[in-house]
């Protein structure tokens, strides 16, 4: 493939309990500070274990450990802990955890998916091998919909009745390895009445653009993240912009990332729209510009 379609990845590692390493994307985080004095929220979930204030906002912290099933930090651990400070979904998120190892910098290509024996609730979206170690790549976004269940609830769009059946005649693909993100899509969709396909992973999103296109079909909007497992978003659009034989679709790139780099880079690869999830009134009016595009 054409290094066009490339773009190196660096991940934080940390530990949460143990020896065992986790990673999440650099895209992601502002900031990494030392612990420091938090502010208590009353009648808030358990793992949230206060505010701090980063850059004159007020940021919720939440003990990363205690949210995905590990120990809670004790309060002697917490003073040599670190808050790593996010930017994901339209909201600033700090994560205390145990201690932080290093960045390094790898691909998507060479992320696993996660063994489906684990089950549905793992919090992890893939693994790496680093020298022998192997990477957990945290699923943020399920661990955001735990500690704050309200934040699945789908606002809801009004659409006139021929936005409703502009929608309805479109052949939609939905690809995201979350299974949070692939809710929220769904239920956006499936309140209007609006049928599509969804997968998991790039690989299995060309395969299904591809059957699809020989059955007479083809996709006409594909809504994809950016970082998954193997092929991520970057490298489906380009595969797809690659393909002459394919009936070009209306791309959008929607992923949990702020990062202006990330959105401006989904434009050099064939993107049509990069949107910050989740919002679903954006992402709708998105669809209505690509099918009439």
């Amino acid at each position: 493939m054409s290094s066009q379609a490339k773009q190196s990845q660096k991940l934080l590692l940390f530990r949460l309990f143990g020896s065992r390493l986790f990673g999440i994307g650099t895209l992601k985080i502002r900031e990494i500070l030392p612990f420091r004095r938090l502010t208590r929220l009353p009648h808030s979930h358990h793992a949230v274990i206060g505010t701090a204030t980063f850059r004159d906002s007020t940021v919720p912290v939440i003990d990363m450990s205690a949210a995905v099933g590990y120990p809670a930090l004790t309060k002697e651990e917490q003073e040599n802990a670190s808050i790593i400070v996010t930017d994901i979904q339209r909201q600033e998120i700090g994560f205390l955890v145990r201690g932080v190892q290093q960045i390094i910098e790898t691909d998507w290509k060479s992320v696993m998916p996660p063994p489906k024996a684990l089950g549905a609730n793992v919090f992890i979206t893939g693994l790496l091998d680093a020298g022998g170690n192997i990477i957990q790549l945290l699923d943020v976004e399920l661990l955001l919909a735990k500690v704050y269940p309200e934040s699945l609830d789908t606002q809801e769009v009004m659409l006139s009745d021929v936005q409703s059946e502009t929608l309805g005649s479109l052949n939609i693909l939905l690809v995201d390895d979350s299974q949070v993100a692939r809710k929220q899509l769904s239920d956006v969709l499936d309140s209007k009445g609006i049928h599509y396909h969804v997968t998991t992973n790039g690989s299995d999103a060309l395969e299904i653009l591809l059957k699809e296109q020989d059955s007479g079909h083809p996709i006409e909007i594909l809504v994809s993240d950016i970082e998954m497992p193997g092929l991520d978003g970057y490298e489906l659009a380009f595969n797809v912009r690659d393909n002459s034989s394919l009936k070009q679709p209306y791309i959008i790139l929607h992923t949990s990332l702020n990062s202006e780099m990330s959105l401006s880079y989904a434009n050099q690869v064939g993107a049509n729209e990069a949107l910050t999830k989740f919002d679903a009134e954006e992402l709708l009016q998105a669809m209505l510009r690509g099918a009439s595009s």
